[in-house]
């Protein structure tokens, strides 16, 4: 097969092939030769790495998003090498035949030395530190509602039918009377009138038909643990809402901004800022960042026919 040679635009460039324990760089240009070496993966060979690159005088490195494995070599190259870049796999697929390591990095090379490639966008440290935090707290959230579903499936098992009276097993009420239920009380019209309130559809009479069953003392003991677990897990939640508070104390202003937009909680607008950042010079308009978010439906059309296609949603989400 004829060699691939395009136009040189990049003077010295290096293509990284990134792998868990094993990364390949292939470096070219402008008064280097073409070399390619190997690096494992640990802080010490990346280090390695980096310095090989400044000793050739490489300005831009260009390496697949594969995983997780790109972001310790990016962070190792980030202050050193002015141009990193992250770069969609679709981007840079090899032509078929016998693939090797050595290919995919001198491949990624000649790409990125011809500007045949297009950087992802990866925001800032402080942004990606703080999207750590917000993502987890998703998680968080997700695992309690998880557990609040389970602890409702349990009193279904028991014939307790609350979620048949009140429209929010969350609210007020409803969890006054879960409580009562999981310390293995048996419900009486008293009971229910100390958190009865007027706005509720139902009667202190249905509520009560409805949290009387059989609640044995297995029940009990298994909502009393879920609880625990709901309990220590909104408090790490609380803990990380008051670090992403802290750190985003110094845009309190735009913070208020974004409030003011409708359905905008500011859970919302923390988790907004931490996703796309406050800086939006990095999409040309509207519509670039529609596309990077993945709210934009691909085209891919031939012979008059749609075809299905893969997103082509940017890497780092």
């Amino acid at each position: 097969m004829a060699d691939v040679r395009f136009p040189q635009l990049i003077q010295r460039a290096c293509g990284i092939d990134v792998h868990l324990k094993v990364v390949v760089a292939t470096i070219d240009g402008v008064g280097i030769p073409r070399e390619t070496r190997s690096f494992a993966t640990f802080t010490s060979s990346l280090t390695e790495l980096k310095e090989w690159l400044l000793s050739k005088g490489v300005t831009h490195v260009a390496m697949e998003s594969t995983g997780v494995y790109w972001k310790p070599v990016y962070k190792v190259l980030e202050d050193s090498i002015p141009h990193v870049w992250i770069v969609n796999a679709r981007h840079i697929k090899n032509v078929p035949g016998h693939k090797t390591d050595k290919m995919d990095s001198e491949w990624i090379c000649k790409l990125l030395l011809a500007g045949l490639l297009k950087p992802s966008y990866i925001p800032a440290k402080e942004q990606r530190q703080l999207r750590d935090l917000t993502r987890y707290r998703n998680k968080l959230i997700q695992q309690i509602a998880s557990e609040k579903n389970r602890m409702m499936r349990i009193l279904e098992d028991c014939h307790i039918k609350l979620s048949s009276v009140v429209s929010d097993t969350s609210g007020v009420t409803a969890t006054a009377l879960i409580d009562m239920l999981c310390e293995g009380r048996k419900l009486t019209l008293e009971d229910i009138a100390c958190v009865y309130h007027k706005k509720l559809a139902a009667s202190p009479q249905e509520l009560l038909e409805a949290c009387t069953g059989f609640v044995e003392d297995h029940h009990v003991y298994l909502l009393q643990i879920i609880r625990k677990d709901i309990s220590q897990t909104q408090l790490l939640a609380n803990e990380l809402s008051e670090r992403i508070k802290s750190i985003l104390s110094q845009y309190d202003n735009v913070l208020e901004l974004l409030k003011e937009i409708p359905g905008f909680s500011t859970k919302v607008v923390e988790d907004l800022v931490a996703e796309i950042g406050l800086d939006m010079s990095h999409f040309p308009s509207e519509k670039h960042l529609a596309s990077w978010a993945g709210m934009c439906p691909g085209n891919n059309e031939s012979a008059g026919k749609k075809k299905a296609e893969e997103s082509l949603t940017e890497t780092n989400k």
